[in-house]
């Protein structure tokens, strides 16, 4: 299972770990209150990986010697109700005007104009007629064409049971019209990812700025899949926004050409992290009963989730000695799991010195952890306190132009979209 010439210089944070059945499921039983108090933000010290500047021998300014002021943590946070009286919804993204387009995973696309508080959500018309909803599947990722204003395109992620045909989880592409009333399927994109009960259903999308398309995948809770490399099951996709492999001849040598990496359990969470280019991407991902995982994608990489026979939740999410060139993570939850789902890197000056930080939402642990990072290093996490046990179960992470971090809840009834910026 050797690896090709990589596709994207790409760090994916695997999964934060959620728990086996309880712990991680999306039944949105009734959220537990977390009383953990907000983490600090240490400062950096020279033993956190954050390099010290000094002027050098030959430097002559009257303000080199100054030291550089380093920019504070936010005080506090502003979170504003943007849609109310939801049910489960899973994903939230924004249009080039500002519409805030959201999925509901039973089969439910809306469209909001965010100027109200609350704004008020239409019902796009979507034809899906096979759609299959149970456990955690449903109508799950979304994805915006960067084109949207010429094509008017986008993407979603779906468990389907198509007649006389097995189920699957699939991503197609579909055309809004301009009044936002209707969408129309253009095509499949992908089908064929495996689904069970709808357990370990996925389904991540996220668009990288040359609009190669990636599909983080669950395993179906099937053991076989995250190692098989005939199974589109417990991988990161990388495609042509027309369904090809967006590598042609793929990342993982005698694989499917479509897969970028593999090894994976549930992946739930996937961002670029600013600033890099190639791209750097992280991924998030449930664990079993421990070790929620972050991971940095390398293209070919196998992340060392094997869990046969059978489907044995005791094995380590990375198993180095079945393993030993396993990609390990970069961050995991040890024990107790917090069923960590969507994540989103923090950008804008508002957020000073967040700014860069990586934000993961918590199903089970209904709420936020920030994970400040110095290169592909985590250096230090916290809590913000307004998004601990507040809102219940949380989802979907997405940051809009002007920096706001956009949050959808997953508690089953009565769930919300926030808007959250810095105070002040």
């Amino acid at each position: 299972m050797g690896r090709r010439s990589p596709l994207l210089s790409v760090v994916a944070v695997a999964g934060l770990a959620l728990t086996a059945c309880s712990g991680e499921g999306d039944s949105a039983s009734p959220p537990a209150t977390s009383s953990a108090p907000a983490a600090s933000t240490t400062p950096a010290g020279t033993d956190d990986g954050t390099a010290t500047t000094a002027p050098s021998d030959d430097a002559v300014s009257e303000t080199s010697s100054e030291p550089t002021e380093e920019p504070a943590a936010p005080e506090a946070l502003d979170v504003e109700v943007v849609l109310e009286g939801l049910r489960l919804p899973w994903d939230v993204q924004l249009l080039p005007d500002g519409t805030a387009l959201v999925t509901e995973r039973g089969g439910r696309l809306l469209a909001a104009d965010p100027t109200g508080t609350p704004a008020e959500a239409r019902e796009v018309a979507l034809d899906l007629p096979e759609l299959f909803v149970g456990s955690e599947a449903g109508l799950m990722g979304l994805a915006v064409s960067p084109d949207f204003e010429q094509d008017r395109t986008i993407f979603l992620c779906h468990a389907a049971q198509p007649t006389g045909a097995a189920p699957d989880v699939r991503v197609t592409r579909w055309t809004l019209d301009e009044d936002l009333a209707r969408a129309t399927r253009d095509g499949v994109v992908v089908d064929g990812l495996p689904l069970t009960s709808g357990r370990h259903a996925g389904c991540r999308l996220l668009l990288l700025p040359d609009d190669t398309l990636l599909v983080g995948t669950g395993d179906a809770a099937d053991g076989r899949n995250p190692q098989a490399l005939d199974s589109l099951g417990g991988k990161v996709l990388a495609l042509t926004t027309d369904g090809g492999p967006a590598e042609p001849d793929g990342s993982v040598e005698g694989a499917d050409p479509r897969i970028l990496t593999y090894g994976h359990r549930n992946v739930q969470g996937l961002a670029v992290q600013p600033g890099t280019d190639p791209p750097v991407v992280w991924s998030v991902e449930h664990g079993p009963s421990v070790d929620d995982e972050v991971n940095v994608l390398e293209p070919g990489g196998n992340y060392g989730w094997d869990p046969v026979p059978g489907y044995d939740e005791s094995v380590p999410m990375t198993d180095l000695d079945a393993f030993p060139d396993a990609v390990e993570a970069v961050w995991s939850s040890g024990s107790p799991t917090r069923a960590t789902s969507g994540a989103a890197f923090l950008r804008g000056g508002a957020w000073g010195a967040w700014e860069g930080a990586l934000a993961v939402a918590e199903l089970k642990g209904s709420g936020l952890t920030l994970l400040l990072v110095d290169g592909t290093e985590v250096v230090d996490e916290l809590r913000p306190r307004e998004l601990d046990g507040t809102y219940g179960r949380l989802r979907s992470l997405t940051v809009d132009e002007d920096g706001a971090l956009w949050v959808t809840s997953s508690n089953g009834e009565g769930d919300v979209v926030l808007r959250v910026t810095p105070a002040g």
